[in-house]
């Protein structure tokens, strides 16, 4: 037998008012609607509930066994609802999103502020983390979208190009690489380098790209983030490959940009999410605000 919750609903309301009158007016119902409520729910269970005088509603024994259990279905049934509806206003007031950290600190300050005046109130969560954990977090539902590497990805992932940028050599403003137009990798055999972990889409990249050419490099120390290896360039430790956007973020007096040739690495940035699930509407405009930049330039 179907679930007749409204039947319930009516029972109840009728059973702890004593009259169909209050019923009816509480249920925001007319008496001839209840009425039809009541009918079908007592056909459906084979059984009379209610029995009704001219001046009062009595229950039957059939209607005092059920009631109690029709009490606890309905409070639980109402607290689910509720529940469910607190999830979804707080869903609806917190977004959360991946977004590699050059592209965070570069456009996410101004991208959040134009974003709050239009989702006043909303929060926003920011995996600013490599672009395999950005990914894990799309694909486990934890981000709505990322801002990461285009790569290959899981058939239930998709992702949508947006920027390109090139690679380049970072070294101090001193250096005689820091007067040159472009240096080749080849130029940079004897020159100690600072390589990044193999767990950011960067190094695969640029792995890729060098073949076994990047054996013959003197790739001598390893780190995890760019800003540590920007920070041993400036000690004049060695030189580091990142890219571009991440020298000018960093904004930092004595460091150099210097375009690299034969081969140019270059990574391609792009929205990524999950393939057929629909962003919430807040997090849908946030993306559209950083399409419209990245695309842009701006």
């Amino acid at each position: 037998m179907r679930f007749d919750f409204l039947g319930l609903q009516a029972f109840l309301s009728i059973a702890e008012r004593g009259s169909f009158q209050r019923a009816a007016a509480h249920l925001n119902l007319s008496q001839t609607a209840l009425s039809h409520r009541m009918r079908k729910l007592e056909a459906d269970l084979g059984v009379k509930l209610l029995t009704r005088t001219t001046r009062q509603v009595a229950l039957s024994p059939a209607g005092l066994e059920l009631l109690p259990k029709a009490r606890r279905i309905i409070a639980d049934i109402s607290t689910a609802l509720d529940d469910l509806r607190q999830h979804g206003r707080a869903r609806a007031q917190r977004i959360a999103i991946g977004c590699l950290p050059t592209i965070a600190i570069q456009y996410l300050p101004r991208l959040l502020q134009e974003f709050s005046r239009l989702h006043p109130g909303t929060a926003v969560k920011i995996y600013d983390n490599s672009a395999s954990e950005i990914a894990a977090h799309v694909h486990a539902g934890a981000a709505e979208f990322g801002i990461t590497i285009v790569s290959a990805s899981s058939w239930d992932l998709e992702i949508k190009p947006l920027l390109k940028e090139a690679f380049v050599l970072a070294c101090p403003a001193g250096h005689p690489f820091a007067r040159q137009k472009a240096v080749r990798w080849s130029d940079l055999a004897d020159t100690p380098l600072v390589r990044i972990s193999q767990q950011t889409g960067n190094r695969a990249l640029i792995d890729d790209a060098l073949g076994s050419r990047r054996e013959s490099l003197d790739w001598r120390y390893e780190v995890q983030h760019v800003a540590t290896a920007v920070s041993m360039v400036l000690a004049g430790v060695g030189m580091t490959v990142v890219p571009r956007l991440a020298v000018d973020v960093m904004g930092t007096p004595g460091l150099a940009a210097v375009p690299l040739e034969r081969p140019s690495v270059a990574r391609t940035i792009g929205l990524l999410s999950r393939r057929g699930v629909p962003l919430s509407p807040a997090a849908d405009t946030l993306a559209e605000l950083i399409r419209k930049h990245l695309r842009t330039g701006r």
